[in-house]
């Protein structure tokens, strides 16, 4: 079921999100070589706490999860997509980094993603990140009222397939607000026409998940890391927004 969110709630999750993209730059600053990820991890839960807010990933667990998710930032590097935990390991110059991170503020939740390079990156690695950051802008521009998630979809399936980059199947965007996860799904593929349609006041994630090669996937042995079957690397950008009669507000920028 689709949640339609009231004014008030959006005023906190507009509250909300404004503190939560403040620490995520914080977090990008310390993205440097020899950061291990545990300590951006421990960081990123201090600036959240320090906001009033609580980690909303930590300890996160779905029914067909068997351990719930250790941390407070998802920091996916070069061929993982998304979900990653922190770990001793360091950050290393050329790395590709995805930096995944959610606030539940005032009872309500937002989510956001940023991929940045440690140091300079390649020109492949450098126009993947432009290009999936791109992706999400075009998605945004996209969002109004009647418009269906297929339309998004194939408009950012068409756009990076373009560049020739792959579109990530297996994981999606998402509403959000009450929970870090709600409906409707929000695929970065699909058929214009097709899928749920949004409304005003409608809170949602949109998150392109984009890969140098091959889009598919598989799952690793921690049960939470998504990478590429080529060993490909990967992007990922994500805003929380409203949609509004004009059309998206981004509630996670400051």
């Amino acid at each position: 079921m689709i949640k339609i969110k009231t004014a008030e709630e959006i005023e906190k999750l507009r509250e909300g999100g404004r503190k939560l993209a403040a620490i995520l730059d914080s977090l990008k600053k310390e993205a440097k070589p020899g950061f291990a990820t545990i300590d951006l991890d421990k960081l990123a839960e201090k600036l959240i706490l320090d906001a009033g807010g609580k980690p909303a990933f930590k300890g996160y667990k779905t029914a067909g999860d068997k351990n719930p998710f250790s941390g407070t930032v998802c920091i996916s590097i070069n061929d993982e997509v998304v979900h990653a935990p922190p770990s001793s390991r360091e950050l290393r110059k050329g790395d590709i980094v995805g930096l995944d991170i959610g606030m539940k503020y005032k009872n309500l939740f937002t989510d956001m993603a940023e991929t940045v390079s440690i140091g300079s990156p390649d020109p492949v690695g450098e126009k993947l990140i432009k290009v999936t950051k791109e992706a999400l802008e075009l998605a945004i521009s996209i969002v109004h009222p009647g418009v269906r998630t297929g339309d998004i979809g194939e408009a950012v399936q068409n756009f990076i397939e373009a560049y020739g980059f792959g579109v990530v199947r297996q994981l999606v965007g998402h509403g959000v607000g009450y929970e870090v996860h709600e409906d409707p799904q929000i695929p970065n593929w699909g058929r214009s026409g097709e899928g749920a349609t949004l409304k005003e006041n409608m809170v949602i994630a949109i998150e392109p998940m984009v890969t140098e090669g091959n889009y598919e996937l598989y799952l690793a042995k921690d049960g939470w890391t998504w990478k590429t079957k080529d060993g490909s690397r990967a992007a990922h950008f994500e805003h929380t927004m409203v949609v509004t009669k004009n059309g998206a507000e981004i509630l996670t920028s400051k």
